[in-house]
């Protein structure tokens, strides 16, 4: 039986791949940059997940450890987490870092040095993002400009004497360069979507957590 399942599976999925293939010849040359601007938009898309993944932002051990760091200061057990701020693995370290090398100031000082420092995070945050923007503007519009392209092909054919294979191939490439474009878009939207709030969200974290770790650095000065 699984003799016989194998080289089904096979044929379907070359028909597959020979149909996705076909369908991508029927758009013409437009769907080379829709093409690349799918995989722009897809690598952005990756690149996004792993780069907003809380362990890169704000890691659940790190955040308790900042929650204590009155507590670790007062009895003195603070070199751990420290060494872990230098290391700099996350967002939350490298501004903790910030607050930390900046100990014994007033707060209102220390706030402004994250706050300088945060700037940068918050770029690091976004980057990719214009990308998708950039996705989302330009994949409509190659598909527009497809379109376009099919529509004179379908007015070439319109003649005295109708070339149906003309015509039938200037609807193709119409139809075929509007969907693709709508179908990178699409996915794009969602995604920017999805990021921007979860940016918001993890800054909005990690205003609160640097904001007591600024106050705690300021109490705890000569204990630090």
């Amino acid at each position: 039986m699984i003799e016989i399942i194998r080289p089904l599976a096979t044929i379907a999925a070359s028909d597959a791949l020979q149909a996705s293939w076909n369908f991508l010849q029927k758009g013409g040359i437009f769907m080379i940059p829709l093409g690349l601007t799918a995989i722009a938009g897809t690598t952005a898309i990756l690149y996004k997940f792993l780069a907003l993944s809380r362990n890169r932002v704000i890691p659940e051990t790190l955040v308790r450890q900042v929650e204590n760091f009155p507590e670790l200061a007062r009895t003195h057990r603070i070199e751990p987490i420290l060494r872990e701020f230098e290391k700099g693995y996350s967002a939350l370290a490298r501004l903790s870092a910030v607050a930390v090398r900046h100990r014994g100031k007033p707060q209102r000082d220390i706030i402004l040095a994250v706050e300088s420092a945060a700037r940068e995070e918050t770029a690091r945050l976004h980057a990719g993002i214009g990308v998708l923007d950039t996705a989302i503007t330009v994949a409509p519009l190659l598909g527009l400009l497809g379109t376009a392209s099919g529509l004179v092909t379908i007015f070439q054919g319109l003649s005295e004497a109708a070339d149906h294979v003309i015509i039938a191939r200037g609807i193709a490439e119409a139809l075929t360069t509007t969907i693709f474009g709508l179908a990178i878009a699409v996915p794009c939207v969602v995604a920017h979507g999805y990021f921007s709030r979860r940016i918001e969200v993890l800054t909005v974290r990690l205003e609160s957590l640097l904001a007591d770790l600024a106050y705690a650095c300021q109490k705890t000065a000569g204990q630090i």
